[in-house]
């Protein structure tokens, strides 16, 4: 498929995990990707895993967490690529911990990383897609957005991309962007091993026990995410706006 023929999509947090899938699927599928992460060493195995498949990607680093240094690299990579078209924004940490434990700069991180940096992202972003009259902004929030033991602080970013997405929606529309979230359940990732870690068990029986929870008996792949992003970002969406899509293996 080419459905991205012609386009240049941004994801951020793509050095791994449900990023890395994404900017995959984007590129398999004709987007010229602008792989960002902290740092562009991290962002570079990604791109060779494109680049390996006869893809089109960069690697850029930056802190989207810091408006002037996202300023900077869109630029980069609206010169470098040709445009700005597609934006999907996923990075994010956890820092979990039960609320009462919990110390305000971990509070803090969360909410700056997961909800902030799409603030940042989008508020970019959007000067290039309004004045193309063209744009797709993907964010990427969580089944932990209708809470989550230990996990109030993600928990409250999570929910907080949703109600960003909803109104960027709004907002937006007018100049042909449509602005959607995905709510992953769980995924296999270093995120969610780091998880596991914390609750004193391994990857594989953290997982296996989730998999109990899910009715389809199993837990999800990046890619499986990365799949309903590029819907998403794409014209056979172009009607889909505002929403928040649980991609959760049917739990409830």
């Amino acid at each position: 498929m080419t459905r991205f023929a012609g386009k240049v999509a941004v994801v951020t947090g793509a050095a791994q995990g449900i990023g890395a899938a994404t900017a995959r699927r984007l590129a398999a599928e004709g987007a010229a990707v602008a792989v960002v992460d902290l740092t562009a060493e991290r962002a570079a195995g990604t791109v060779a895993q494109i680049t390996a498949k006869g893809g089109t990607a960069r690697a850029y680093g930056c802190d989207v967490a810091d408006y002037d240094a996202v300023e900077a690299v869109f630029a980069r990579i609206a010169a470098d690529l040709g445009g700005l078209h597609i934006l999907v924004n996923n990075a994010g940490i956890t820092r979990d911990n039960l609320f009462f434990r919990m110390p305000k700069a971990d509070w803090d991180a969360v909410l700056t990383i997961n909800l902030t940096s799409a603030y940042n992202c989008s508020h970019v972003a959007q000067k290039y897609m309004v004045a193309q009259k063209y744009g797709k902004i993907v964010s990427l929030s969580s089944r932990s957005a209708l809470g989550n033991r230990g996990q109030a602080n993600y928990a409250a970013a999570k929910a907080g991309i949703q109600g960003l997405t909803a109104t960027l929606a709004i907002e937006l529309g007018p100049f042909n962007v449509n602005v959607n979230a995905v709510a992953p359940g769980y995924i296999a990732t270093a995120m969610t091993a780091a998880t596991a870690e914390r609750v004193g068990s391994t990857a594989e029986d953290h997982q296996a026990e989730a998999a109990t929870r899910t009715p389809l008996r199993r837990v999800g792949q990046p890619e499986e995410i990365a799949s309903v992003v590029a819907f998403l970002a794409s014209e056979d969406a172009s009607y889909v706006s505002g929403q928040t899509l649980y991609v959760n293996g049917g739990a409830r």
